[in-house]
């Protein structure tokens, strides 16, 4: 199927974006912002699941229970992501590179799901992983499905209301060519946020 025109520069930017958020996690070499290769080493899991300030939201193992100010860790498996209930704390808690990757591959699973697949993935089946490697591998595959369900919009499903049925966010009121958009600026903006812990952690590592 041709994709629409007005898909294209959306899917081209998210095409761009992706790759340069995994390569910047996984090396050996990432995109500058100029145009200049630059070396970069593999992220490792201390680094992964590195607190830079007390009472970080983060993956943890099931049996540690709950970081500070969170009530839950959701998710299946040992690893779950720290969230609250419905009243989230303020001001919010910083977050690891390992939380935001996680928050970043469940999100694009889920709304992948309500897209193309079952209609039924919820937080409580997502599997967050313990390790760089994993939490990695778990991106790629959940942004490799959104992708799937961005080829298979027509122009008439971008114009749909409630096309994508994802219940945790406003795919219900928007067209799903809005909620495209979302979820670029969704990975524009959490890609950055990772980019910038990998540097804080390099240079308090070198100086430190």
């Amino acid at each position: 199927m041709a994709i629409p025109p007005r898909l294209a520069p959306l899917l081209d930017q998210y095409d761009y974006t992706r790759k340069r958020l995994t390569d910047r996690m996984t090396g050996p070499r990432g995109e500058s912002g100029d145009g200049v290769p630059i070396e970069v080493p593999a992220m490792t899991d201390d680094e992964y699941l590195w607190e830079p300030v007390p009472g970080c939201w983060s993956i943890r193992p099931r049996a540690h229970g709950p970081g500070e100010r969170a009530s839950a860790l959701v998710g299946a498996g040992d690893w779950g992501r720290d969230a609250s209930g419905d009243e989230q704390p303020w001001p919010p808690p910083f977050t690891t590179i390992a939380w935001r990757l996680g928050h970043l591959s469940e999100m694009l699973a889920r709304r992948a799901d309500y897209t193309i697949g079952g209609h039924s993935l919820t937080r409580a089946d997502y599997r967050f992983s313990g390790d760089a490697a994993g939490a990695v591998a778990a991106f790629d595959r959940a942004a490799a499905h959104w992708r799937e369900a961005l080829l298979a919009a027509d122009d008439t499903a971008l114009d749909t209301v409630g096309h994508c049925t994802f219940p945790s966010g406003s795919d219900a009121e928007e067209p799903f060519i809005d909620i495209v958009w979302w979820v670029n600026q969704e990975l524009l903006h959490h890609g950055a946020e990772i980019a910038l812990l990998r540097d804080l952690y390099r240079e308090l590592r070198v100086t430190g």
